[in-house]
């Protein structure tokens, strides 16, 4: 009975020692956890975020330190918080201001033109190229030793081939002759010092050049541009306006060709090069409201001067000629028209001056533009649309340039003429 009750007792013992190395055992394991699964507690106070924040989820607030816990102890950080909102905030707008450049960027720059006071004498070197043989053809001629009919003849022919025309022709060949034959003028200076008077006379120097850009009693001074297709207006028109605005003036152009393709927008590109206003209608639609609308903005606007591009026309086709007519007509009920210049190309020669006859018949031509003068020796189309029109020559056009449009003055010309 002592040996059952001794082996019990052994067993219990031995079942107690295994149990509790197993319980020492998971106690052991439970002690390496946190080497390998670290415990989510709150972060220490030297990593918090400045701002109070909201604890992260799942950890364990016994283990936060208590003086860390109060967020009144962090609140005068905040405003370092704001300070790099507000740093920020420019950097925000810089794109807008990126875009307002570029805008600016993309308006036409305003060109200033140039003065139109010896223009003239700037461009003589092209037009003396062109007129070389009127000039120095004459010169050549009444330097000869003897002048006899022969050579009087061929001084009358150099003459109507460059177009000066049978009356003014006949004019200058007989006071040459008298003036030689009576003051027996030889030299060669004094013969291009008579041939220079003679010339000026001609081409009248007492005319009123002026082209009337400013009205005495208000209100803007109208400029009807008029002329055959393809003579230039459109561009004339658009250095018109850059002559104007060199002398001071303030323009509105009238884009009242509307039948031509991108009429309205060549001329409107040439108004913004200068500053100046573009009144345009729609393509196809009737040009007199376009010219009145023009003249209506420039009152508005309290400019110099109106200036209205009108559509090229054929002089031999009535209905476009009366349509002219219309225009000129239709400005009027505004006050009258101030201007009206034909542009002619001087490269036509003789055919120049049946179209100025037919313009002339339909609206009262009060000067006279010529076109692409230094492209041509038929320089004595100045003196014969004159006389044929009897209004003077008023600007004269030497090259393709913005500013290559010069007011004519007689002098500059027959010296460039004459070499």
């Amino acid at each position: 009975m002592e040996y059952v009750i001794l082996a019990v007792v052994i067993a219990v013992v031995a079942i107690g020692a295994i149990t509790g190395l197993v319980v020492s055992g998971r106690r052991r394991k439970e002690l390496d956890r946190p080497s390998q699964t670290p415990t989510i507690t709150a972060p220490p106070a030297a990593h918090r975020p400045s701002a109070p924040t909201k604890p992260t989820e799942g950890a364990a607030e016994p283990t936060a330190p208590p003086a860390t816990a109060a967020p009144e102890a962090e609140a005068p950080e905040a405003p370092e918080a704001e300070a790099p909102k507000a740093a920020a905030a420019p950097a925000a707008e810089q794109p807008v201001e990126e875009v307002r450049i570029e805008e600016a960027e993309a308006a036409p720059a305003i060109e200033v033109p140039e003065p139109t006071a010896g223009r003239l004498v700037r461009l003589r070197s092209r037009l003396s190229r062109s007129q070389s043989t009127l000039g120095k053809g004459l010169l050549t001629l009444l330097s000869r030793d003897r002048l006899d009919e022969d050579t009087w003849e061929e001084i009358e022919e150099t003459l109507l081939t460059a177009d000066v025309g049978v009356g003014a022709t006949q004019e200058l060949v007989d006071n040459l002759r008298t003036r030689v034959k009576v003051l027996g003028t030889r030299t060669p200076d004094e013969l291009r010092g008579l041939l220079r008077e003679e010339l000026i006379k001609l081409i009248g120097p007492e005319l009123d050049r002026t082209v009337h850009s400013v009205k005495t009693d208000g209100g803007p001074a109208v400029v009807l541009v008029v002329g055959v297709n393809g003579v230039g207006k459109t561009t004339t028109t658009g250095k018109l306006a850059r002559v104007l605005v060199a002398d001071g003036r303030k323009v509105v152009l009238g884009a009242a060709d509307t039948f031509r393709a991108a009429a309205a927008d060549q001329l409107q590109t040439w108004g913004e090069r200068v500053g100046a206003h573009t009144v345009r209608g729609p393509e196809g639609g009737d040009p007199a409201s376009v010219a009145f609308d023009a003249v209506k903005q420039g009152i508005a606007d309290g400019v110099d001067t109106v200036l209205v591009d009108t559509a090229g026309r054929l002089h031999t086709k009535t209905g476009l000629m009366d349509e002219l007519g219309k225009v000129k007509r239709v400005v009027e009920k505004h006050g009258p028209v101030d201007e009206v210049l034909l542009v002619l190309d001087a490269t036509t020669g003789q055919n120049g001056l049946v179209q100025a006859r037919v313009f002339a018949e339909v609206v009262d031509i009060t000067g006279i533009v010529l076109t692409k003068l230094d492209g041509t020796a038929k320089g004595g189309i100045v003196i014969s649309v004159q006389r044929e029109l009897g209004v003077p020559v008023k600007l004269i056009g030497l090259g393709e340039g913005a500013d290559d449009l010069a007011p004519f003055e007689p002098g500059a010309f027959v010296d460039a003429l004459l070499g």
